[in-house]
């Protein structure tokens, strides 16, 4: 039988394997959920999608540059999710309000609404790094 550190260690792995199962699990349903079609028949992706490739052509160097800077503060291996996130926000706006072109002002509405609530305080950080006024921003937050 099972005896001293053999038993230990069979433990340890044992609620190892099932909390990172737990925990992967965990974030892959949220990704299936964003997936699963609405009433409209897209899911919550298939609109982040089309609104970035709708708005693509809007995009200027600045703002590019702008959005990469503001997405900084965010971890490298969940940066690439946010920018598109952010992106996808800043296009819905631009072409709901049918922008001409993505300005600072898109931008910075676009990254407040698309950040969760529990972040703002880590935008306004960035916000104030970059000397941007959040003053005409205060009802977004």
């Amino acid at each position: 039988m099972l005896q001293g550190w053999f038993l230990w260690f069979i433990l340890f792995w044992v609620v190892f394997l099932i909390g990172s199962f737990s925990i992967g699990g965990f974030f892959m349903f949220r990704k299936f959920l964003k997936k699963m079609p609405k009433e409209d028949g897209k899911s919550v992706m298939d609109w982040e999608e089309h609104y970035v490739n709708e708005s693509l052509h809007l995009w200027g160097p600045e703002e590019k540059a702008l959005l990469n800077d503001l997405v900084s503060p965010v971890p490298e291996l969940f940066r690439d999710v946010a920018k598109h996130k952010i992106a996808g926000k800043i296009g819905e706006l631009a072409v709901k309000e049918n922008a001409s072109k993505i300005t600072e002002e898109l931008v910075i509405r676009g990254y407040i609404q698309a950040t969760p609530k529990r972040d703002h305080k880590f935008l306004r950080k960035k916000l104030f790094q970059n000397q941007i006024d959040v003053t005409p921003y205060e009802h977004l937050f």
